[in-house]
């Protein structure tokens, strides 16, 4: 085994899958497949003989509940875990859930499960793999409490709007931005990586915690204060104007810097709608999407933030945007909507 090559365990109840998965990973260069397990109970006792870097698991497991072996996990012995998901609604409530406890990444299952299906997807699966081999993964005990932010009721007169783009480790940044916003925040447009249906589900589950109104967006959405929208799983999103309003357009296409939905194509979008009238934000996550489009805004006139290397689970997507000029200031994650709303209201100050 090559000295730098990732360790990878593959934790699924299916033989077949557990043989598929294995393939493909084993085929990458640089990774090596150490081992694989039927159930937690068998993974619990191959981590502690084979010590993987990363662990792909697979969402319902026999014997033990995959929550509760998670939250063990990264309690006791936290390291990158990558959730094996079916595309449907349970599926998708049941990753939320995963994601919120500290796994890093999503791969779902295709609906054609057999050797073509997944070998389809085996570079998407592969990517995920090494980005969360870089990952920065924290005990779960160490997450601090999304913070309550103590600020006045001035965002209505402000008619900044926030953009964000986030990729791996991005489901908890946003979900620690998002809870800490006041209920007439000024208006969030969202893209995160993340497939079809799991954007649904994690819109609902933050919409449940939040002050602010959370939905996944839908074509011709009016932006307004006190909302946040993330962008559909399967289609790239951006932002029009109509006169004085601001509306979300939807559209089916390629991919765009690798991604569908497109952080680009977001930042792009809002350059041209609201030159210096917005704020962009670029959280965690691998590769370089978001960067060129910041960089569009930056130079409409927005301030732009990027979160900085030490609060990243992947430190890829805010470098990229750093390096290319088009980060202003980087700030740990738990001073970003702090930032946000401080830029906000000093809009609000100068009208």
């Amino acid at each position: 085994m090559p000295p730098s090559s990732i360790r990878v365990l593959i934790v699924d109840d299916s033989a077949l899958m557990r043989q598929m998965l294995s393939a493909i990973l084993s085929a990458a260069p640089g990774i090596t497949v150490v081992g694989t397990a039927p159930d937690p109970l068998v993974a619990r006792e191959k981590i502690k003989a084979l010590n993987p870097d990363v662990l792909t698991l697979d969402v319902e497991m026999p014997r033990m509940d995959g929550l509760a072996f998670l939250e063990k996990l990264m309690t006791l012995r936290p390291m990158p875990v990558v959730m094996v998901s079916s595309l449907t609604e349970r599926g998708a409530e049941v990753t939320m859930k995963a994601m919120e406890l500290g796994a890093v990444d999503i791969f779902c299952k295709p609906a054609d499960t057999a050797a073509g299906g997944l070998q389809a997807h085996a570079k998407e699966l592969v990517d995920k793999v090494r980005a969360a081999a870089a990952a920065r993964v924290r005990p779960l005990g160490d997450r601090a409490a999304a913070p309550k932010l103590a600020v006045t009721t001035i965002y209505k007169s402000t008619d900044r709007l926030v953009v964000i783009g986030s990729s791996t480790g991005g489901v908890e940044a946003l979900r620690d931005i998002v809870l800490a916003l006041p209920p007439d925040a000024p208006p969030v447009v969202v893209t995160q990586h993340i497939p079809p249906k799991f954007s649904a589900s994690f819109a609902e589950r933050l919409n449940g915690m939040a002050a602010v109104r959370v939905k996944e967006a839908a074509d011709g959405d009016r932006i307004v204060a006190g909302h946040v929208f993330i962008a559909p799983g399967d289609r790239h999103m951006e932002v029009r104007r109509s006169g004085a309003a601001l509306t979300i357009h939807l559209y089916d296409g390629p991919l765009v810097t690798g991604h569908k939905p497109s952080v680009d194509v977001l930042f792009h979008s809002v350059a041209e709608a609201c030159g210096s009238k917005a704020v962009g934000v670029i959280l965690t996550g691998m590769g370089r999407d978001g960067a060129d489009g910041l960089l569009a805004m930056r130079r409409a006139g927005a301030p732009t933030i990027g979160q900085d290397e030490a609060s990243c689970v992947v430190y890829g997507m805010p470098k990229a945007a750093r390096e290319n000029g088009a980060v202003e200031r980087e700030f740990p994650l738990s001073r970003i909507t702090e930032e946000i709303l401080r830029l906000c209201h000093a809009d609000a100050t100068r009208t």
